[in-house]
């Protein structure tokens, strides 16, 4: 069983930056993809970013490459989304979740999830 919390969410202005954390409980962290996925109001849930257990593979969604960086750190049981250059169209919650199997891009595919986060970005 993993459960998991997300921080570091907030209201910025377009063009700014936030770093979102997702502090993770249980001792087998590290044998976890992780992911993070958001969802904007009136939409569905999204792919964003994954990770692969060792931190050696990483993926991204189209919409945020380039901007977005994702990590972890098993150390600390915790995984990251570093956000730069902030757009309004990325307002939305954004959620961390934890795939048993691997890593991977398909919501589906996780099977722990966090509360969620709101990302702001105002024009």
């Amino acid at each position: 069983q993993v459960q998991l919390v997300e921080s570091g969410g907030g209201l910025v202005q377009a063009g700014g930056s936030l770093r979102l954390s997702c502090a993770a409980s249980g001792r087998t962290f590290s044998r976890y993809g992780m992911g993070w996925f958001r969802q904007a109001p009136g939409k569905e849930r999204e792919f964003v970013a994954s990770i692969s257990w060792s931190g050696v593979w990483t993926y991204y969604a189209d919409s945020v490459k380039g901007r977005f960086t994702i990590s972890r750190d098993n150390a600390k049981n915790t995984v990251y989304l570093q956000m730069n250059s902030l757009k309004p169209e990325d307002t939305a919650v954004y959620y961390c979740a934890a795939d048993r199997d691997g890593v991977s891009t398909f919501r589906h595919d996780y099977d722990y999830w966090g509360q969620g986060a709101q990302v702001t970005v105002s024009s």
